[in-house]
Formats: C-alpha cells, structure tokens, sequence
C-alpha cells in the first residue's frame, strides 16, 4: 500500500493573523442599511437656524448617500414658506446665500403640528396605525445603521417641542431600549443641538449607542451666522462645523468617528461638546464616519460567471463576449458646499460696514462747524 500522504501543515500565526486582518477590514460594520431620522422641534421665524440646521443635515447625508426613502425628516416650521422670509421658497444657511438648502427635491415626511413627541416615538419604536405610508415609517431592522438627528430648544434632562410640550431623557432612553428589544437597529448614532444637550444621553443604557452633543450640563448652545437683511441667525455653531467637517467626506473616505468628536472645539462652540461611548462595542477609532452618514455597500467583483441555479449551464457554456473598452464613470459633485462657504460675497451683495454711514454724517457735520459755525444751524433746521 502506498504512503499516506502528509497533511498541509496548518498556518502560522502570521498567516493567521492576516488572514483575520483582512477578514477585519472587509467587516468593519455588519450593517447592511443605513437610515436617518431628522428632527427639528421649533416653531416661530426666529428659530429660523433650527430648520437651516436640519436640512443642511439632510442634505449631507443624501449626497453620501443614503436615498430619501431611508430618510424621516420632520420639521415643525415651514420657513420657506414663512411670511417674513423675504426670499420666498428658500432657507439658507450661510451669510453668502448661495445655497439654497430647501432645494427642490426635499422631501418632509412630517410637518408643522405633526411634529410631536407621540409621533417621534411612534416612528423610532414602530407603533404606529397601519394605515401610515411607508415614507413615514422607520423601516429598520437588526442590520440598520440610524442616525437620529435633533435640535431645538431643551434643558437639563428635556428638549422641547413646539413650545408646548417636551420629550424627557428618560422617555427618549426607554425608546431607544424598545427598538433595540424589537431588533429595529444595529448601531444607533444619536447627535443632538441644543442647551444642555449632554443630558439628553446621561440615562441611555441600550447598547450599540454613541451619542453626540453640542453642549454639557449647565452650558448654553449658541448660534452663528447672523443675517441682517432676514433678522435672524442662520445656523447653530455646532452644526455649522459639523457640516463644514462633512463636506470634506466623500464615500469612500476613511475618516472615523474620533475625527467628528474634534470638529467643535470650545474655541470656536463657545459650549463644550460632548460624546458618550461606553455603550458602544466598537472603538470608535475603528468606525467610519460613512457607517453612519452614508450608505456604502461591501461588494465583491468578480469577472467569472456565477451560476445561482446548478441546473442552468447554458450560461456558463456562452464564451465570454469581447469587451469593449469604456471611458471610467465620473461622477459630478453633487452639493460643492466647501467651495460655496470659503468663497468671498459677490460685488451685487457688498453692504457697508457697520458705522460707515454714521460716521460719514458725523464728519460732515465736523466740516460744516468748522466751516461756518453755529449761527448758520438755523438755515438747516
């Protein structure tokens, strides 16, 4: 009989080691779908910022793509629509106004009095009546990646909503553990702008949570941006520098999540940002800021023919057709939002500094004294 032939010896730890290296870098985030709930919880024009900061969100997150029909926006005032908006059907949000960030394809899922407390809570634990459209259901499921955007006007332990009632830190925890027992997410990223905003995440106990704020306990969140000509401040300066850190993401950027936590030092927030991890499995080192963000895809190609049923074999008896050579697609940037902000006001929108036009009076009323006196004030007045 012949010798039996010795066993492949088994691989060494390198080899194993960059075996699971690989499998590592190919399954960053188990996730297969990403979502997004956007929430802006204030009435009135002089919120005005409250909605530029939501839908300067959602636009980012569309252009790294994450489609509308993964998206639940919620903006509890029109002010495109406003009657003191003195560009009607626009909201900007920045002093140059050449980003329209209403745009013509948003798509509100839920407005005006709609924005409640009860409907948001529907919407992240699914209770909702069965007769609601999809557009307005969170369709999640154990392999969702969320982002739950909010801002408005809070305080220690609550945000407000509409100025007429408010969702505490308790109800938004006990939320977030009723989607985790439904399985309706797989990693939840929570982000929110407002006074105090630190306290909104102290009493979450659900895992798989890393959660964002603007402000700690005790500290104020302020605004940016100061528009004379609308009366009102354009954005928030958390979100401002958050989406300034934004634009400079494309799809496949490897940019991850402590790189956001340092975008809004005290410096330039005025309050101190905050950030919560310890419910959180993966270092944050290790997750990209487009698990949450965008909506990319882990695919795999391949240039031979698969057959998924092992009784067709036609397919794999066709030769191969000759390929035709083809320019690469390109794909145009969709939102040039970094080239918008850093560039200078056009010549049409120069204003004079503050005081110009006082302080021009003043000196000509100077020259006058000087030349004729006090007894020719009469010929004036």
């Amino acid at each position: 009989p012949g010798a039996a032939k010795p066993n492949a010896p088994w691989p060494g730890p390198q080899e194993a080691f960059l075996v699971l290296d690989q499998a590592e870098q190919f399954f960053k985030s188990s996730h297969t779908n990403n979502w997004a709930v956007l929430v802006c919880t204030s009435r009135f024009w002089f919120n005005y910022r409250h909605v530029a900061n939501t839908l300067s969100v959602y636009r980012s997150v569309k252009r790294l793509g994450i489609p509308d029909s993964h998206i639940v926006l919620m903006l509890a005032d029109d002010m495109a629509c406003n009657p003191r908006n003195p560009k009607p059907a626009t909201v900007f949000s920045h002093k140059n106004m050449e980003l329209n960030v209403y745009g013509d394809d948003v798509e509100v899922d839920y407005r005006s009095y709609e924005v409640t407390v009860e409907n948001f809570l529907r919407v992240l634990t699914g209770r909702i009546p069965p007769s609601t459209p999809r557009s307005k259901r969170l369709l999640s499921d154990d392999r969702s990646n969320i982002l739950i955007y909010m801002t408005g006007h809070g305080g220690n332990g609550f945000l407000k909503f509409q100025d007429s009632e408010e969702i505490t830190n308790v109800e938004l925890a006990d939320a977030f553990e009723q989607m985790w027992q439904k399985r309706r997410y797989n990693e939840l990223l929570f982000i929110i702008d407002t006074c105090q905003g630190a306290s909104m995440y102290e009493r979450f106990y659900s895992p798989n949570i890393m959660a964002l704020a603007s402000s700690q306990v005790g500290e104020d969140s302020l605004s940016h941006q100061p528009d004379l000509g609308i009366g009102v401040h354009l954005m928030d300066r958390y979100t401002f520098y958050v989406l300034e850190f934004l634009e400079e993401i494309h799809p496949a950027s490897q940019t991850n999540m402590n790189d956001l936590f340092q975008v809004c030092p005290k410096s330039l927030c005025v309050s101190t940002p905050g950030h919560r991890t310890d419910l959180f499995q993966r270092d944050p080192q290790n997750v990209l800021i487009t698990d949450f963000f965008g909506s990319v895809r882990k695919v795999e190609i391949t240039a031979e023919t698969i057959s998924l049923d092992p009784n067709l074999t036609a397919f794999e008896s066709k030769p191969p057709k000759e390929e035709l050579a083809a320019e690469p697609l390109k794909y145009a940037e969709q939102l040039p939002v970094a080239q918008i902000i850093h560039q200078k006001p056009k010549q049409k929108d120069w204003h004079p500094p503050g005081g110009f036009i006082l302080g021009l009076w003043a000196l000509i009323i100077m020259v006058f004294f000087k030349t004729y006196g006090i007894k020719h004030m009469k010929h004036i007045f």
